[in-house]
């Protein structure tokens, strides 16, 4: 099979071009810009263009199927030239449907959890010694790349965005997976861009309930309202399991499970942590897992990257960051660090970065997201909201939004690097929270 990436530097498209390199396709790929670490990686395989931009007159009719990634524009040359010649043109979740419409289909779906999810169910199968196929939206331990399709594995797992497929199919990324078995994590309106009213947005996870087939099962968190509500929608048939929060405790900064297996430890803490943890056991049981061979191996996850992830620990100071950008994932990831470290102040900062965190029209969702925080820091750049094409928006606005009189908000790197190094050191816990990079700041060196 011959197939070319159209733009593919993307972190989904060069995983999902690398596990193709390594099922024996003829992989190549074009784009106009290619980062790290996706360039490296690449090189690394013989697959990194010779040379950046769009050359249409490498798109030949012997190219089995053709990869389209969302950062290609409709106009794109080499776009234009595919459907000319009448090739198969298809969107990357499309195409991971191709690979896997025979196999057993996990798709974990929901506005938070999907990748901790996703990622505590393949920690256990890996430990189960279980033959799998994936796609997961991080970089996880002991995972060579974000996408692995074989031959002969009879399940895959899938995380399933609900953003768009392509520049040319406006269809959510997990209605075009078919799940066999889903999991619904929660629904917290996001995406306002493509969504621009919260009921447009729950009926995507609607549409995907709708979808099970009825000898299909349902995972999804009891304690979500518009879980529910969408849960109600599930065919006839349908196999729903409800899950929430499990018995814990926690004891010196650690969290302990209370089972039937007896007291397991864990390495990840917070309720929402708990939660997915729930929701992945029903998944693995699903799979053919007892809860002994969950709970064991679930006890030595460490956690998907960025999500709170630890990032130093000393006497003087705990610092974590995590990818929580919405007001939801704000709440829970605060909570749970709050919940945690009962003894220790909490220093909690977020980068506005999203195009929906950025827009004034969505900023007031974001009211009371940081009370449990003892200290709460927004910050935010305005190139970025230039580069998003957005009105500008004020520190006065961000700090009306989240309806917080002592929220600090500021709107440049110096000044944030420069409150941050101002802060005394005496043993508190940092939480640097963000979708972005807070513009390339060295979380280390706070």
């Amino acid at each position: 099979m011959r197939i070319h990436f159209i733009a593919i530097g993307g972190a989904a498209m060069h995983n999902l071009a690398l596990a193709l390199y390594s099922k024996g396709y003829n992989v190549t790929g074009s784009d106009d810009e290619i980062s790290e670490p996706s360039k490296s990686r690449l090189d690394r395989v013989g697959l990194l263009p010779s040379e950046m931009g769009w050359y249409p007159e490498k798109i030949t009719a012997d190219i089995d199927a053709i990869i389209l990634g969302m950062h290609a524009r409709i106009d794109n040359p080499e776009l234009v030239r595919a459907k000319e010649l009448g090739l198969k043109i298809f969107s990357y979740p499309e195409y991971l449907y191709e690979q896997s419409k025979d196999k057993r289909r996990v798709v974990i779906g929901g506005s938070h959890g999907k990748t901790s999810i996703t990622a505590m169910i393949l920690h256990v199968l890996s430990a189960c010694e279980m033959k799998f196929d994936y796609m997961v939206g991080s970089q996880l331990e002991g995972f060579d790349t974000m996408v692995r399709l074989s031959h002969d594995a009879p399940v895959i797992i899938l995380e399933g965005d609900e953003y768009l497929s392509s520049p040319i199919d406006r269809r959510p990324k997990f209605h075009l997976y078919h799940a066999d078995i889903a999991l619904l994590s929660g629904i917290a309106w996001d995406h306002i861009n493509v969504f621009p009213t919260f009921d447009n947005y729950v009926e995507q996870f609607r549409i995907f309930v709708r979808q099970l087939p009825a000898d299909g099962t349902l995972v999804y968190c009891e304690n979500d309202n518009e879980v529910v509500g969408a849960s109600i929608e599930a065919n006839v048939g349908v196999n729903k399991i409800g899950y929430t929060v499990p018995a814990h405790e926690i004891r010196d900064g650690i969290t302990y499970l209370q089972t039937d297996a007896g007291e397991i430890s864990l390495m990840v803490f917070g309720k929402h942590n708990l939660m997915n943890l729930e929701g992945a056991r029903n998944v693995c049981n699903q799979l053919g897992v007892t809860n002994e061979q969950f709970y064991q191996a679930i006890s030595t996850f460490k956690g998907a990257a960025r999500r709170l992830e630890l990032v130093s620990r000393s006497n003087e100071r705990i610092v974590y960051k995590d990818f929580a950008h919405s007001p939801s994932k704000l709440k829970a990831t605060i909570a749970a660090v709050k919940e945690q470290f009962t003894k220790r102040g909490l220093i909690a900062c977020m980068e506005l970065h999203t195009f929906s965190s950025l827009n004034a029209t969505f900023l007031d969702e974001y009211a009371n997201s940081m009370d449990m925080a003892d200290e709460a820091i927004v910050y935010f750049n305005a190139h970025t909201i230039e580069h998003k094409k957005l009105p500008p928006i004020t520190v006065e606005q961000v700090r009306k939004s989240f309806a917080r009189e002592d929220i600090i908000v500021i709107d440049t790197t110096e000044a944030l690097k420069s409150h941050l190094d101002s802060i005394p050191k005496n043993g508190d816990v940092m939480l640097m929270m963000s979708s972005g990079t807070f513009d390339g700041l060295d979380l280390k060196l706070i």
